[in-house]
């Protein structure tokens, strides 16, 4: 890509051919103010705060469309520049009823930064007397009108990031709103809850309830970690004051996501309110009693290595870490040789001879086949990237044997008899690609084995770091009526579990090792307390084979532990602390700006 050199207040700026003047500015560390401007969306060139004066234009241009070319000379603060953004404020301002003293982005609001900047003190318009509706139906966050100022960053992010459309503008001049849908309440239209408005939104008009009139944004410490709810491994910040998580934020340079998040990623993952196990509990006589740590740990490899390995078993949950997941192989398959385990999820089947597709392949793609898999329910960011792949033309078909929610983006749905037509239409394309789960049937997989050497293939796991417990041969055969002991890494499951729970020996001896309290852990014999996935460091191998480090943002809770501590000292009280193979990782935060 060729460059180019432009001129900005005096100073020589080089440009890549084909970058606007916003760019080039701030790629120089020069600030031209924007309103309706976000790194993350096209250019709209709306709300007019970022004119500049270019030598030779008749008119000021707004800085983020307008082409930078060789030899232009631009003033980003002349006289006429100021006078053109105050007059702009001025009516903004104007539009809708703006009181910062009542406004919970108060000191977050990049229209009061403007204000201040340009020395706005009083309104030079009469502004609106009556109210703008305030629709609060969604759970999580709320739009107000009265702070919206038109700027549609909140439309575009929804039909951009999202592929969604369900937010637009409805009437003409003063009367202009946003409205959702066909002007329905936000919670009974399309919308599915992600928050990217409220990431997007430069004022008050749309607001996170939790963390609303909270604290004030140069109070906050934000620690950059990777998601646990899905097998995407999506970055994310985790906005913090005083010890306290107030949300969770998007990460606009995460590779996976760019900043994308879901309804359970940015709000859900911090609704459990379940109780937390908080100390090591010891079954006696049909009580629970706290033990020390040293007790509990003696109790578990007593009880391990005194039993036979046939009938030793193992049970754990793909939200483990990478680290924790090679412990329990070192101790459980590797040193005691447990002859029954499993793991909570099932696992993809595998394409050998098929080039491996990534997430980012998705929106290149002209024909995607979704077959074995619902990611709208169970990898909402992955349907994000396949609605809009479809906004940009690509061919959708969906496979199985009920319409899943993305159905309905797609040219056709069929039935798993009628694979073969699905088949022939990908094998027509330029650049296809397959999305599968573990729904996929054998059948099913010989079928798309004729695509092998033309599709890329992206599996979309189900659990979290199911890659890895694969990997590590986890995955097998478990039988709990079968076992004399049962360790089971419950860790944050939810009602993955009651049926294991229910189908447990009486006679079994029962080691769980979980964050909530369960049906499993009021079954269990001995109760090792397990951090959350916001309480310990670590690594996790998302759906795609990358690498994704996680960041602890709080201290473990009560006397609880992280995932790979507790195995690391049950392998030090089983005397394998000299392995090489088990070493822990150190407590890391990353904390972003």
């Amino acid at each position: 890509m060729g460059t180019v050199t432009i001129t900005i207040n005096g100073q020589k700026v080089s440009a890549h051919a084909g970058q606007t003047v916003l760019e080039a500015a701030r790629g120089a560390g020069i600030d031209i103010p924007t309103l309706c401007h976000h790194p993350a969306l096209a250019p709209a060139g709306a709300c007019r705060v970022c004119l500049v004066e270019v030598s030779g234009q008749r008119t000021l241009q707004p800085a983020c469309t307008f082409p930078a070319t060789e030899r232009m000379e631009v003033q980003t603060e002349s006289a006429k520049v100021v006078a053109a953004r105050r007059f702009v404020l001025e009516l903004i301002f104007s539009e809708r009823n703006h009181f910062c003293m009542t406004c919970p982005m108060s000191g977050d609001c990049q229209l009061q930064e403007l204000g201040y900047r340009y020395g706005l003190d009083h309104w030079v318009y009469p502004t609106y007397e009556h109210r703008f509706a305030v629709d609060a139906s969604p759970a999580h966050h709320l739009l107000d009108h009265n702070r919206c100022v038109l700027c549609r960053r909140c439309v575009r992010a929804c039909a951009e990031l999202v592929g969604n459309h369900t937010l637009d503008l409805r009437q003409r001049g003063a009367q202009t709103m946003l409205c959702a849908d066909m002007d329905v309440p936000l919670a009974e239209s399309t919308c599915v809850g992600c928050g990217t408005c409220v990431e997007v939104c430069p004022t008050g008009a749309l607001i996170e309830k939790r963390s609303a009139f909270m604290a004030r944004p140069a109070e906050l410490e934000r620690i950059a970690t990777t998601c646990s709810q899905c097998s995407l491994g999506c970055g994310l910040n985790v906005a913090m004051h005083r010890g306290q998580v107030l949300r969770l934020e998007s990460l606009w340079e995460a590779p996976v996501n760019r900043g994308l998040l879901c309804r359970r990623g940015r709000f859900e993952a911090l609704e459990d309110h379940r109780p937390r196990i908080l100390a090591p509990m010891l079954n006696d006589g049909g009580e629970r009693l706290p033990v020390s740590w040293e007790k509990a740990l003696a109790e578990a490899a007593a009880r391990l290595q005194a039993t036979d390995p046939l009938r030793l078993g193992l049970m754990a949950s793909t939200r483990m870490t990478n680290e924790a997941l090679m412990l329990a192989k070192k101790i459980f398959l590797d040193t005691l040789n447990a002859g029954q385990r499993g793991m909570v999820d099932g696992v993809c089947a595998t394409f050998p001879t098929a080039e491996r597709g990534r997430l980012a392949d998705l929106c290149a793609s002209d024909a995607i086949l979704l077959a074995g898999t619902d990611p709208s329910a169970d990898q909402p960011v992955a349907a994000f990237l396949i609605k809009r792949a479809v906004d940009r033309g690509a061919r959708l078909i969906t496979a199985g044997k009920r319409p899943g929610e993305l159905a309905a983006f797609a040219e056709m749905h069929v039935v798993p008899r009628q694979l073969e037509v699905a088949v022939d239409a990908l094998l027509a394309a330029a650049r296809p690609m397959v999305v599968y789960g573990s729904g996929l049937k054998k059948a099913d997989r010989r079928t798309l084995q004729r695509l092998a050497g033309r599709a890329r293939f992206l599996a979309l796991q189900p659990g979290v770091n199911t890659r890895t417990a694969s990997a590590v041969d986890v995955n097998g055969t478990l039988e709990p009526t079968g076992c004399d002991t049962l360790f089971v890494i419950a860790g944050e499951e939810n009602g993955t579990m009651e049926a294991l729970a229910a189908g447990i020996d009486r006679r079994s001896f029962v080691i769980a090792q979980a964050c909530y309290d369960s049906p499993l852990a009021a079954r269990a014999d001995l109760l090792l307390p397990m951090a959350t996935w916001l309480e310990r460091s670590g690594t996790l191998t998302n759906t795609e084979g990358s690498l994704c480090r996680a960041h602890a943002a709080l201290p473990p809770s009560g006397q609880s532990r992280p995932d790979w501590d507790i195995l690391g000292r049950l392998a030090e009280t089983l005397g394998l602390e000299d392995d090489p193979g088990l070493k822990r990782p150190e407590r890391r935060t990353r904390r972003t700006p």
